[in-house]
């Protein structure tokens, strides 16, 4: 971490142009991507680190990684950020899809997904509206046996212009822009290959910078997460890429942001002087960050020792991205191991520190003292299944 916040003019903000990027967080040797897990303990200390030196612009509040190298990352098929297995999640994309679905009569469409993952939310949109899907993917698995297989094609791939023949009445793209070093050459992209078909809506969502960084969920800070959006930074980015924002809405308990946008043969501007004095709220929150940052770093600290000094088990729950940054935030920590209910994610190891990731139902015989829980939204079906398995230990939310 830095001291103080500093001028980096020698580089112009993705967003906005501008020069006056301040660079006011780094992360040193940090695991590249917290969704590939290691079937090894030494495979997973060893994984392939980068860092993370985050810089703020104070006229637009976009946030990028100065650090990021592109090359560093490899989505393979061995990359899964899978959600649905938590029924929270999956009521919330089921109640999402019909949503969209109603919105845009999304009945018997054409439907691409950029980021498309395992092809679990293109195959509701499908499935409940009569609808035919293409997603692209470099770490999508080849779906066998599904329903749907003659309505939905997963392309194993980066979407790009070479794929403008692939023409649909509605573009999704759920947690992809988060991860594009220059996201507005991305959306320009996609811009040209709608091309005259005003109508065709686009759907993004991706997390909520004000949440990591104003509310403090200081564990959503990944090196594969190279561009953080607030709402005017993201209301802005669309406008200059050629698309007149419909909606912009903050959603999942103000995790996520999610816009709606169709193209703009004007190219219109939101101006940036109407956001004013929100990015002059942000700034605040970013001078304010580092401190509010080491606090919050500190008192986990204390907690965990404290726990160690008293021989209590500690097990993390959640070996998502969060579990990943909180785990290699405190190394030297005394949790042995990470629960998830992700099965393809059990057995395996996480990246950077090397807990084994254990299922739900290893705890009976573990019998921990203290669960740390890294997403609090989580925490009802949380507790019922800790509930379930007679355990009384004490849960602790970051």
């Amino acid at each position: 971490m830095i001291n103080q916040i500093k001028e980096f003019p020698n580089k112009n903000c993705p967003v906005c142009g501008s020069k006056q990027l301040k660079i006011f967080f780094e992360m040193m040797n940090f695991p590249t991507l917290c969704n590939i897990l290691w079937q090894s303990q030494d495979a997973a200390r060893n994984c392939p680190k980068g860092n993370i030196q985050l810089a703020f612009c104070p006229i637009c509040s976009f946030i990028t990684n100065l650090a990021f190298e592109p090359a560093l990352l490899d989505y393979s098929q061995s990359y899964d950020s899978s959600l649905h297995y938590s029924p929270f999640f999956k009521e919330y994309a089921h109640s999402l899809a019909t949503r969209l679905i109603k919105r845009h009569n999304l009945y018997n469409k054409d439907i691409i997904e950029i980021g498309c993952g395992r092809g679990y939310f293109l195959l509701l949109l499908c499935k409940l509206g009569n609808n035919r899907g293409v997603g692209f993917d470099p770490s999508c698995t080849v779906q066998k046996n599904i329903d749907l297989q003659n309505q939905v094609k997963f392309i194993q791939d980066y979407y790009s212009e070479k794929y403008r023949n692939y023409q649909c009445d509605f573009i999704v793209c759920r947690h992809v822009l988060e991860h594009i070093p220059n996201p507005k050459e991305f959306l320009k992209t996609i811009r040209d290959v709608i091309g005259n078909r005003i109508n065709a809506h686009v759907f993004f969502e991706m997390p909520n910078a004000l949440q990591t960084f104003r509310r403090l969920f200081v564990w959503d800070i990944i090196y594969d997460h190279c561009s953080y959006f607030t709402p005017v930074s993201l209301s802005l980015i669309f406008s200059l890429s050629g698309f007149s924002v419909r909606e912009l809405t903050e959603v999942y308990e103000g995790q996520f942001l999610c816009i709606d946008a169709i193209p703009d043969s004007q190219g219109t501007l939101n101006s940036i002087n109407n956001q004013n004095e929100e990015v002059k709220k942000i700034s605040f929150d970013i001078e304010s960050f580092i401190k509010k940052y080491r606090i919050k770093v500190e008192k986990f600290r204390r907690k965990l020792h404290q726990f160690e000094e008293q021989g209590k088990r500690v097990v993390l729950w959640s070996a998502g991205s969060k579990g990943v940054t909180f785990l290699n935030t405190f190394k030297n920590s005394n949790i042995e191991y990470v629960v998830d209910i992700n099965p393809n994610k059990q057995g395996m190891y996480i990246p950077g520190t090397g807990q084994k990731i254990v299922p739900p139902d290893f705890l009976k015989k573990y019998k921990p003292d203290v669960i740390i829980i890294m997403n609090p939204i989580y925490k009802n079906e949380i507790q019922e299944l800790v509930n379930k398995l007679g355990l009384i230990a004490k849960s602790i939310y970051v």
